[in-house]
């Protein structure tokens, strides 16, 4: 494969959806250079903090992983209060030399608030409970909207809401990972 070495790796949807009790972060399996797809089943969401934390990332994948390791051990720090950890992690993030280079956003989640998290040291609680990130984001964060008033829990939604974007975005695929927290 031929490629522009300055071409990052891109090309993810996470979306989170807060209804009923239950948050639910889902992503994409894909991971594309360039116009190729070099991976298909990438995790870009997990459980973290003993799995009482949930979080979904886009961006460059190491720098994304290097955060998620900053993000445990603040939730340690802070006795997994997930918004001190948050603010905290994004106070280093914003004026530490490494960790300023990284290129990678967050949506992360517990049983009481889902928080967007940003290199400029944004640290966002959406309004509505819903939340997506990456190239596909904006498709499936309409896609939600547009399914929270009916009957699908947020598991549901999530999934559904992810396999529009993947009809729309080339760089989100079918390959969903999908964890919940709640009832």
């Amino acid at each position: 494969m031929t490629a522009n070495p300055t071409e990052a790796f891109h090309g993810t949807t996470i979306l989170s959806v807060r209804k009923g009790g239950v948050v639910a972060i889902g992503g994409d399996g894909q991971v594309t250079f360039g116009q190729t797809v070099v991976k298909a089943n990438a995790k870009k969401v997990r459980r973290l903090s003993t799995g009482e934390v949930i979080g979904g990332f886009a961006g460059a994948t190491a720098d994304a992983l290097t955060l998620f390791d900053r993000l445990e051990q603040k939730l340690e720090q802070h006795r997994g209060q997930l918004a001190r950890a948050c603010v905290e992690l994004a106070k280093d993030w914003r004026m530490d030399r490494y960790l300023r280079r990284l290129d990678a956003m967050m949506i992360v989640a517990d049983k009481d608030v889902t928080l967007l998290l940003a290199g400029t040291g944004d640290v966002l609680e959406p309004e509505n409970g819903l939340a997506g990130i990456g190239s596909g984001g904006p498709y499936a964060l309409a896609a939600a909207h547009a399914l929270m008033d009916g009957k699908l829990d947020a598991e549901t939604i999530v999934k559904k809401s992810l396999e529009i974007a993947a009809d729309i975005c080339i760089y989100t695929n079918r390959n969903l990972v999908v964890e919940t927290i709640g009832k």
